[in-house]
């Protein structure tokens, strides 16, 4: 696995701590400038700044290779313990409305809900052990992908809260 000094930047993942500086100082500026003598607006300049939005927004969102891996992830870790919290409430119910053995009631409630908890875990680690670069899929359970993932979230999170 490359260090992260070395590995080229995602096109989604957030630039860093001055990221959003210039933009910030364009907006500053241009609110500090003076209102132009006339107030007719060319169409080519909002088309342009229209343009660029779409741009910037383009090459901001997440690749569609990417995010379909995502999504097979997310089903595989969720889908499991979803459905075994449902099959467990289904057996469990035939298991007491035919005497087989008598349940308590909070004990498929904890059940239920612990694999119901296990499910939206697994949502989580669905995106975060997916490969983030197009070309390269990754591992099977993606746990070189999770701490590469996990690192670059944590260090977003803590570039943020320095602002």
């Amino acid at each position: 696995m490359a260090p992260e000094s070395s590995r080229k930047r995602l096109p989604f993942e957030p630039v860093g701590k001055g990221a959003d500086k210039p933009a910030k100082e364009a907006k500053k500026s241009a609110k500090s400038a003076p209102a132009p003598a006339t107030k007719a607006v060319k169409p080519s300049t909002s088309a342009k700044k229209i343009a660029s939005k779409k741009a910037a927004s383009a090459s901001a969102a997440i690749p569609e290779e990417v995010s379909n891996r995502m999504l097979r992830r997310m089903l595989v870790f969720s889908g499991m313990p979803t459905a075994s919290g449902v099959l467990t409430f289904v057996v469990s119910y035939y298991l007491v409305v035919n005497q087989v053995v008598e349940l308590p009631s909070y004990f498929v409630l904890l059940v239920t809900l612990g694999c119901f908890g296990l499910g939206v875990i697994g949502l989580t680690y669905g995106v975060l052990s997916a490969s983030w670069d197009e070309g390269r899929p990754g591992r099977l359970l993606g746990l070189d992908e999770f701490r590469v993932n996990f690192g670059r979230v944590t260090s977003a999170w803590g570039a943020k809260s320095e602002r």
